[in-house]
């Protein structure tokens, strides 16, 4: 509301992104190697990576490249999930970083 200050704001911000930190985690877990969660947190370009790598290249090398992509996906879902709200607003919604 208007009669906020900027610092309950900036916690309104990271309380909505607590949602979005499970739910990235959990698509990067599941989904991964698609980079859904890329594309769920608005990181395009690592997400098409992610999927084109997996889905071409998989196709490619007989599924072998699905498998470090998996792996980058395992690990980032991880570091979401274990981020603390205030590290992962400031991570990635304020510092907008796409890799880990």
């Amino acid at each position: 509301s208007q009669n906020e200050s900027p610092l309950q704001a900036q916690k309104h911000q990271i309380k909505q992104h607590s949602l979005q930190k499970t739910t990235a985690g959990i698509l990067a877990l599941l989904l991964g190697g698609l980079g859904v969660h890329k594309f769920y947190l608005g990181f395009t370009t690592p997400g098409l990576i992610m999927c084109l790598v997996c889905i071409i290249g998989g196709i490619l090398t007989c599924g072998l490249a699905c498998i470090p992509i998996g792996i980058i996906a395992l690990i980032e879902g991880i570091m979401y999930l274990t981020k603390s709200d205030d590290e992962f607003y400031q991570l990635y919604a304020v510092e907008k970083k796409g890799w880990f």
